[in-house]
């Protein structure tokens, strides 16, 4: 029953956090901006962390469970149910987005499509892949430190949620315009394979990137380099 509870919170999770922050880009993008559209992500984080936090760790990312895997906080087998449930949430949040979207007889998919990451000629500021790469993979890592270090033993606890919340904020203020922000293979997958085309085929490097930025961070903290672990 606990491990149930625990998949439903990761999956309600990943579902608002898809909801809530690319339904920003889509629902309301041109009143809000770039700013609006990176809080509303960041305040998904923080509504979560408070929410189901306590049941799951409000992981609701699949490379935070594999950074909390790699530095010792969680079996392999929790890892992969976490994964499956973070997966199949943001395939929900996005099919959710998606009939709200539809309301409006001015919304096209093709056009207008669920907040999906990507880059390249076409999409927002056009860099490259070789960028794309490199923020995906920096900003996880960095996004894994803090995160890491916000719910490490001796850590403030009660402020871990907001602490992560604003880090994603920053993030996105970044790197919008870089890659619409991934540091989440589940949130690229869930739009991504709604709206297919381009979101599919690109869709390898928002699986990729984080989860490398995320050995990165977990790898750190499995040495002993940060944390209060000593080599």
């Amino acid at each position: 029953m606990k491990n149930i509870k625990k998949l439903t919170a990761e999956f309600i999770g990943t579902l608002t956090l898809v909801l809530f922050g690319c339904g920003s880009a889509v629902l309301a993008g041109a009143e809000i901006g770039q700013l609006g559209i990176s809080f509303a992500f960041g305040l998904a984080i923080v509504a979560m962390a408070y929410g189901i936090g306590p049941i799951s760790g409000c992981h609701v990312n699949p490379a935070v469970s594999f950074g909390a895997f790699l530095a010792g906080r969680m079996s392999a087998p929790e890892m992969l149910q976490y994964w499956a449930a973070q997966f199949i949430g943001a395939l929900a949040g996005a099919g959710l987005l998606l009939l709200i979207a539809s309301g409006n007889a001015g919304y096209d998919i093709a056009v207008n499509g669920l907040g999906q990451n990507g880059w390249g000629d076409g999409y927002l500021g056009e860099y490259s892949m070789t960028a794309a790469l490199i923020f995906e993979v920096v900003m996880t890592a960095l996004f894994l430190i803090v995160i890491l270090g916000a719910t490490e033993d001796g850590a403030p606890a009660a402020f871990a949620g907001l602490a992560i919340g604003l880090t994603l904020v920053a993030i996105h203020i970044v790197g919008i315009q870089v890659t619409g922000v991934s540091v989440n293979p589940a949130r690229s997958f869930g739009p991504a394979v709604l709206v297919g085309g381009n979101a599919i085929s690109q869709l390898w490097l928002f699986i990729v990137a984080p989860l490398i930025g995320a050995a990165i961070a977990g790898g750190l903290y499995r040495a002993g380099v940060l944390g209060a672990k000593t080599a």
